[in-house]
């Protein structure tokens, strides 16, 4: 899960954020309503937390834009006020759900985590490939029915892949959805955390490699080996070296 979060109070945005990472979801911050449509238009985000009172065009603003562009992004709005008025009018326009401040960090995971079950566009609850079940609201894996205990970062990556079924996803495209924007393209956090993984999983690798384009989930798992040439798949992103 990937969310944006708009907030002008760097204290606060910033310890939400690395709550959130905490959690396995990868968030980044927008200081003022012009950063946020700025990386509203070239990113791709399953949630947005937005303060009705930021700088620049106001958290209003921004969320009438999101409605207006059909994304489908579930908005959960902040605010210090607690008047049923205001809440009224959030909600009005277009927002999913509402948040008090001051609010506890786990009270926030929940919502989030509930509008993205409820989204229209949303995974299945349980995704299967290749003997693999991958359940993303238990946060639960398994091999052949082999209970599997995954790292948080493990499992966003993982997620990614059994998404894909089976289709090809760029080391770039693993590093955006299963990081966050602040990651450093160049980094070798992306081919580590694939190798941990598959050990993990175990043999015969599940994971294959392909070379200079990226990973995906092999479906006849045996017939591959880490790092090695493996073809087929729709190709997801940029590439990806070794």
């Amino acid at each position: 899960m990937r969310v944006l979060i708009v907030e002008d109070e760097p204290y606060l945005a910033e310890a939400v954020r690395d709550g959130l990472r905490l959690e396995a979801i990868a968030a980044d911050i927008a200081p003022d309503g012009d950063s946020a449509l700025e990386l509203l238009g070239v990113n791709s985000y399953d949630l947005a937390v937005l303060d009705r009172d930021i700088p620049g065009p106001s958290g209003d603003e921004v969320a009438r834009r999101i409605v207006a562009s059909g994304s489908g992004i579930p908005i959960l709005m902040l605010t210090a006020a607690d008047r049923i008025d205001d809440k009224a009018s959030g909600f009005e326009l277009g927002a999913d759900d509402y948040l008090t401040k001051p609010f506890e960090l786990r009270e926030l995971v929940l919502r989030l985590r509930a509008l993205d079950r409820r989204r229209a566009y949303a995974r299945p609850p349980v995704r299967e490939i290749a003997g693999l079940r991958l359940d993303p609201f238990r946060r639960e894996v398994f091999r052949d029915g082999r209970y599997v205990a995954l790292t948080r970062k493990q499992f966003a990556v993982l997620e990614v892949l059994v998404a894909a079924d089976g289709g090809v996803v760029s080391a770039e495209e693993l590093l955006e959805r299963a990081w966050d924007e602040n990651a450093d393209p160049l980094t070798n956090a992306v081919r580590i955390t694939v190798s941990a993984l598959r050990k993990r999983l175990g043999e015969p690798w599940i994971i294959a490699t392909v070379p200079g384009v990226g990973y995906r989930i092999d479906t006849a798992p045996g017939t591959g080996r880490e790092g090695g040439a493996v073809g087929g798949g729709g190709v997801r992103g940029g590439g990806v070296r070794g």
